[in-house]
């Protein structure tokens, strides 16, 4: 990002945005991403490019997509993980910001020790109780979000529905049966 300042500044992007854009490229540019399971996959791997705002602020793009998909992945004005369909204004909250989406892979992966996986799409999402559930504090966003319950984990995915004014597309994996490890991605209150 640095060696491209002049050439954004002549452009009309904020130094505050290239400062962002630049710190975020030092901690997070170059990592590579295991597919994520919504999203088709997600970003392949991190690096900010292609400033754009709205009234919202100054948004960037997180790094390149691992397929084609009609939305890019977008960090906003507070360091949010976004979501942008493409060809639509507004932006998405996937994720409360960079470390939450890579918590979200995380979970993700632990999940794999569920004795069960219950897949839930659409209409069927509006009977899910959380009451018996607390959020995951660091990847909850306003589109996605995740849930823990005593053996169990819950993501809610509804970026792409959202997004895409396809209400079909909101899916929610249940999976029941995990330890402590599981519930936790391998930290616990006592560890």
């Amino acid at each position: 990002m640095e060696d491209h300042r002049q050439w954004w500044l002549e452009r009309g992007i904020p130094a505050g945005l290239i400062d962002r854009m630049t710190a975020n490229q030092k901690k997070w540019a170059g990592l590579h991403l295991p597919p994520a399971p919504q999203y088709d996959g997600g970003p392949r791997y991190f690096y900010p490019d292609s400033p754009e705002s709205d009234t919202a602020g100054w948004w960037f793009e997180a790094g390149t997509q691992r397929t084609a998909v009609p939305l890019s992945f977008m960090i906003g004005p507070s360091g949010e993980s976004e979501s942008k369909p493409t060809g639509r204004g507004g932006h998405l909250c996937i994720r409360p910001s960079r470390a939450g989406w890579n918590h979200s892979l995380w979970l993700t992966t632990h999940r794999r020790g569920a004795r069960q996986i219950t897949r839930l799409i659409g209409d069927e999402l509006d009977g899910i109780d959380l009451d018996n559930y607390e959020p995951v504090r660091e990847v909850m966003g306003l589109a996605d979000t995740w849930w823990r319950g005593s053996d169990s984990l819950v993501a809610l995915y509804n970026g792409e529905a959202e997004g895409l004014d396809f209400p079909r597309a909101r899916v929610a994996p249940i999976y029941s049966g995990l330890d402590k490890w599981g519930l936790h991605d391998g930290v616990t209150a006592d560890a």
